[in-house]
């Protein structure tokens, strides 16, 4: 389990930057009613939303009952990451499960004290908005699927080859 502890170090590291980030856009920077917005960049905002579903909006959870099964669906989704990343002997494996961990704990917590996900990340082409208003955690879980996906699509497997034998 020792060799393990790097995933659950980038899962804390990215719960804790999540978290801060959240608490700096609604603290300090004031950023809490819906709407409410600073320009950082041309193409970039802080934009303060809040999120009753899960990502890209689905499973909206506008009430209680809802609310309460999201959080029981994603921390049903945590644990079984937590325990891969305890039998994942792969570092960069581990650092991905870590940031999908990371941030579903982040916004598990979210949805927990407030009923509903902070996002602030407003990344924006003119009109143009690749993405939904996202925050850290989700950023984190993005990022680490595309590695999961790529290092499953583009690591080779070395397994036996087969031998074609000719008359």
């Amino acid at each position: 389990m020792a060799s393990r502890r790097f995933g659950f170090m980038i899962a804390l590291l990215v719960f804790a930057l999540d978290q801060l980030t959240k608490w700096i856009v609604t603290g300090p920077l004031g950023i809490r009613a819906l709407g409410d917005q600073l320009i950082i960049l041309p193409i970039f905002n802080l934009t303060y939303t809040e999120n009753q579903g899960i990502s890209l909006g689905l499973l909206n959870a506008t009430n209680p009952i809802g609310r309460w099964l999201l959080v029981a669906m994603t921390s049903a989704i945590a644990i079984g990451v937590a325990y891969w990343i305890g039998r994942e002997a792969r570092k960069i494996d581990q650092a991905a499960l870590g940031m999908v961990l990371g941030g579903a704990l982040g916004n598990i917590l979210d949805r927990i004290r407030f009923g509903y996900v902070v996002d602030f990340a407003d990344l924006h082409f003119g009109d143009f908005r690749p993405f939904l208003v996202f925050n850290v955690g989700d950023a984190a879980i993005s990022i680490a699927v595309v590695i999961l996906l790529l290092r499953a699509f583009l690591t080779r497997k070395d397994g036996p080859k087969e031998t074609i034998e000719h008359a």
